[in-house]
């Protein structure tokens, strides 16, 4: 799942470039860069969520406390 976001953020990005590039106009751009900072929070919050299962199933309570601390404070 997190190389499929990671594909779509990457494929966002070239169209912004070629966008750029046609000289297309600013709010077109804009609307598309805040798309990629969607999706970009949405990346971060699942590697928090995947960082956070991993350790929940490996039991280390400490290092769950850690990561959770990190999650809320993203």
């Amino acid at each position: 799942m997190l190389k499929q976001r990671i594909n779509r953020l990457v494929g966002q990005l070239r169209g912004i470039e070629k966008m750029i590039s046609e000289d297309r106009d600013c709010s077109e751009i804009l609307q598309q860069i805040t798309a990629v900072k969607k999706a970009i929070n949405g990346l971060s919050k699942e590697v928090v969520i995947s960082d956070v299962c991993k350790f929940i199933a490996k039991s280390d309570s400490k290092r769950v406390e850690k990561v959770i601390e990190r999650a809320i404070n993203i």
